[in-house]
């Protein structure tokens, strides 16, 4: 779909960014690519902190408005752990965060960089202090994974996104399905990669977990553009049946949410939006926590009901 006078879907907040290296508690390279929840009366982000090594561990955020006044622990909280799971030996990265109500437990998906490439790995948390690792659960080149919170016909389902062999194949979005978080199947692909000239062809994948909402679940999703100067990571929506998340509904065409701002624009990797998590505060706003050119942490805000609008007039199914 095309607009002559564009209203935009997500607004940047107006104190951006909200979390630098250069007010965290210890030493750090970056802080970027936070998965998010909303715990009892508190906002929780779990940040991927880089150290000056250039690994990558994940330390807890606290904020009561899921905004300013974040309380962040004072030293990591979860490392990489390579002597018992030697996946993580290069650092732990990109998590997010699905509450199993099923389980009474926050569901944890986040890339082990292996010495044979990144893979995705598991793990779960009852209250973002103690955590239980499942283990690797997709073998690499594998990342960008999240968890539905719900089972569809007994099985659990994950969206994730592998990278082929063969380049030219494009790296599409997937989902897999399992009976116990551990052993998966049934892989097919989702959303794939457009070709040609498109914002979002050849290189996609998942952005923050999929949202239920009355319509279907709501799919944020980033599109790598390559041009002569580098790479430009911008979103765009998708929308999947509720029953059957195998189905696409909507996807749009347009992105509707690119890097813009000079802390989106210029850091470790320019040119890049990359959120890992969102939160619905009350009924309709949706809190957005990017990581902004892999170097900091911001935030924008929209309307949930305007987003499903904007959804309902995009093309159904997949565009070529």
């Amino acid at each position: 779909m095309s607009h002559n006078n564009y209203d935009e879907l997500f607004h940047r907040h107006s104190h951006n960014p909200i979390l630098t290296p250069e007010e965290w508690p210890y030493p750090a390279n970056s802080v970027f690519n936070a998965g998010a929840a909303r715990v009892g009366d508190e906002t929780v982000l779990l940040v991927r902190v880089e150290d000056r090594r250039g690994i990558s561990h994940l330390t807890v955020a606290r904020s009561r408005d899921g905004r300013s006044n974040w309380h962040i622990d004072p030293s990591p909280t979860i490392m990489p752990w390579p002597d018992s799971y030697p996946e993580e030996i290069w650092g732990i990265e990109d998590p997010r965060i699905t509450y199993l109500p099923e389980l009474d437990q926050w569901a944890i998906t986040y890339t082990a960089y292996s010495s044979g490439g990144p893979m995705v790995s598991l793990a779960v948390t009852k209250d973002f202090k103690t955590f239980h690792r499942l283990g690797p659960v997709m073998p690499p080149e594998d990342k960008d994974a999240a968890l539905f919170p719900v089972r569809f016909q007994g099985r659990w389902a994950m969206l994730h996104r592998p990278v082929p062999s063969f380049p030219t194949h494009g790296a599409h979005i997937w989902i897999s399905f399992s009976p116990d978080l551990k052993h998966w199947g049934d892989h097919r692909i989702l959303l794939p990669a457009r070709r040609g000239a498109w914002w979002d062809a050849n290189k996609i994948g998942l952005s923050p977990p999929p949202l239920h909402t009355d319509e279907g679940w709501l799919m944020l999703y980033h599109g790598v553009r390559q041009t002569p100067s580098g790479s430009i990571y911008r979103l765009g929506l998708a929308l999947l049946d509720l029953k059957d998340p195998t189905i696409v509904l909507r996807r749009s065409d347009e992105w509707v949410f690119g890097p813009q701002e000079p802390y989106e624009k210029e850091g470790d990797v320019d040119d890049v939006v990359f959120p890992c998590g969102w939160v619905l505060a009350g009924d309709d706003e949706l809190l957005l926590y990017y990581g902004a050119a892999d170097k900091c942490i911001a935030l924008a805000t929209g309307s949930l009901k305007k987003i499903l609008r904007y959804l309902k007039l995009c093309p159904m199914g997949c565009s070529p």
